[in-house]
């Protein structure tokens, strides 16, 4: 077969039943990571899932227990195929967040793959099973049509606590820097920049969740005794937030506001514009760092959010002062932002704005970095040009996602140009109840990724000539 050949093999799979009959079965299979009696299925994941689909692919599979003892197991297959040849480093995870059962629309089951027109329902869809699924399936194809060979050497590894914030990843990549040793990650997550367009990025957004915590007194008093005698913590608390930022939400904080947002990162993100989709909330356009576009404040900058405040009874307020107030916060931060001085410039920041009794806590054990490889890679022009090649569309490139992942492990520990190819979208609910997965968009993936691992075969063929 040539390459057009493997992609036609590759859509027929899919048009036919049995690429969506097997990812039923893989969505059948309960893994939240974040709940914990669900350990037996994290490794029932692993083990009597992907292990017998790679083993039947040719790969040596090895499940591994996690390095920091928690309950969340990991998987590397490998196949090799010549030592002249380049190897492709894929990764996916396959744990998933709560299935948020009885919440779904039409009374669905989050564990059983539901089809209604152009989507496909099921916890885990989109983020990530479908993902890692169509890029095995991708690989797969090209087997098929080379005759039982890729062209280049494959590994693959497989989490299960992505969810949870990827507890020993980094320390596992560390351990294992041989075994896991490539010339690139070819990864899929996270959304596409737009469901008709091919995207492509090169790293994502840090992630730091913090609470700031105002707590002046044991329990609440009287508001008609005791107001104007008592500093009211909720009343501080807002005060200590609105230095943060200034009323449009853009960041006061001097150390947060980075220096990254190059002319050749606004260049790349010039050829990028945020879509207007009836599945998506409206951009509030003037929010945010005013001297920006849209698509440079979520690709190219800081973003300060709040993501929860606490204080008295918000459920039932009565008329008393409460003794504490609780922000729960997060900064997400590009590369060219010092991540061991985030947490102590907001602390020098508050200080120097007389909130000193605003007490700053870390509140994840883990935090995801931020990354972003050249944009001049020569993986990053492959892939660009095999998507160009597949679909008649140029891909938007993105330097980075406006989300997060444990891309660090790879870019940095393991120190591979990572390249993402997303196959989801922006409304496909992938942390709520209703999640799913575009068939036309999943469609088209499988036929990209297709597509792509023949011309790094051909790539690494023709230099093993």
């Amino acid at each position: 077969m040539n390459r057009q050949q493997a992609v036609e093999h590759a859509v027929a799979d899919f048009d036919s039943g049995p690429f969506l009959d097997d990812l039923s079965r893989l969505i059948a299979v309960p893994t939240e990571s974040q709940n914990p009696k669900r350990g037996a299925e994290l490794r029932t994941y692993l083990d009597q899932h992907m292990r017998p689909m790679l083993e039947a692919m040719g790969y040596t599979v090895t499940l591994h227990d996690n390095p920091l003892g928690v309950p969340y197991p990991l998987l590397t297959a490998e196949r090799h195929e010549g030592e002249n040849l380049p190897t492709v480093l894929t990764y996916g995870h396959g744990d998933v967040i709560m299935g948020h059962e009885g919440r779904w629309a039409d009374d669905r089951d989050p564990w059983t793959l539901h089809r209604v027109e152009d989507r496909v329902y099921g916890r885990g869809a989109a983020d990530n099973k479908g993902q890692h699924f169509i890029n095995i399936r991708a690989l797969g194809h090209v087997m098929a049509a080379r005759g039982g060979q890729l062209g280049f050497n494959s590994k693959i590894l497989i989490e299960t606590g992505e969810e949870t914030g990827s507890p020993g990843l980094a320390e596992f990549c560390a351990a294992q820097k041989v075994r896991l040793a490539a010339d690139v990650l070819i990864a899929s997550d996270g959304p596409r920049i737009d469901p008709a367009r091919p995207t492509i990025f090169l790293g994502t957004r840090g992630a730091v969740n913090f609470s700031l915590t105002v707590d002046l007194r044991e329990g609440a008093h009287h508001s008609g005794n005791w107001g104007g005698l008592l500093a009211n913590p909720a009343v501080i608390l807002a005060q200590a937030l609105a230095c943060i930022t200034d009323a449009r939400g853009a960041i006061l904080v001097p150390e947060w506001r980075p220096d990254s947002l190059t002319a050749e990162v606004r260049a790349a993100l010039a050829d990028i514009t945020l879509p207007d989709h009836p599945d998506l909330p409206q951009i509030d356009r003037n929010w945010g760092e005013p001297e920006l576009r849209p698509e440079e404040r979520v690709f190219g900058w800081n973003s300060f959010e709040v993501l929860a405040l606490h204080a008295g009874t918000p459920e039932r307020p009565v008329n008393a002062i409460p003794g504490t107030a609780v922000g729960h916060c997060q900064l997400r931060y590009v590369v060219g932002t010092d991540p061991d001085d985030i947490l102590p410039a907001l602390r020098r920041h508050l200080d120097r704005n007389g909130f000193e009794q605003v007490q700053l806590d870390a509140t994840r054990e883990t935090i995801f970095h931020a990354t972003r490889a050249p944009l001049d890679s020569p993986w990053v022009k492959l892939a660009a040009a095999s998507l160009l090649a597949t679909t008649g569309k140029t891909p938007a490139l993105m330097p980075n996602l406006g989300g997060s992942l444990p891309n660090e492990c790879f870019a940095h520990t393991l120190g591979v140009p990572t390249v993402w190819v997303p196959h989801s979208y922006g409304g496909c609910n992938q942390h709520a109840p209703d999640e799913h997965a575009l068939l036309p968009l999943m469609r088209e993936a499988v036929q990209i990724m297709t597509g792509l691992f023949w011309d790094v075969g051909d790539q690494g063929r023709a230099a093993a000539e």
